[in-house]
């Protein structure tokens, strides 16, 4: 994998501007901040925003991969002004769940989400690098 930073461009912080990758796609689907039961523990974007990364980062593991294979990221947000406010604490969180792994990242805030409850929702693309022949 390789990360794409055009020359004379200030560098992404927290994210990555491209990621070059070659071997098996996994595409995990838009993760919410509930647990594996599918139900809400808490309300709190933060709290949310772990717990979505945490649901991430089971099915990168149950297709073989880790948070050092992802290569995109979309955040879907309700509110980007909490968003915006709360980064430093975000940012906290993401680094312990998901470490010093910043693929390209797109965040997009959203009228709503299909769980009325769902403060945010993730997804992600990661690839698995081919086996050396």
């Amino acid at each position: 994998m390789k990360t794409l930073q055009p020359s004379g461009w200030a560098p992404a912080k927290g994210y990555a501007n491209g990621v070059a990758a070659r071997g098996t796609q996994i595409f995990v689907g838009g993760q919410i901040g509930w647990n594996a039961q599918q139900q809400f523990e808490t309300d709190d974007f933060i709290a949310q925003c772990e717990q979505s990364l945490r649901n991430v980062l089971a099915v990168l593991h149950e297709g073989g991969a880790g948070a050092e294979h992802m290569v995109r990221m979309t955040w879907y947000i309700l509110d980007r002004v909490e968003y915006q406010v709360r980064l430093g604490e975000l940012g906290a969180v993401y680094r312990a769940v998901m470490g010093r792994n910043f693929p390209a990242m797109s965040c997009v805030q959203v009228a709503g989400l299909v769980e009325a409850r769902a403060k945010v929702e993730i997804e992600v693309t990661a690839v698995l690098p081919d086996a050396p022949a």
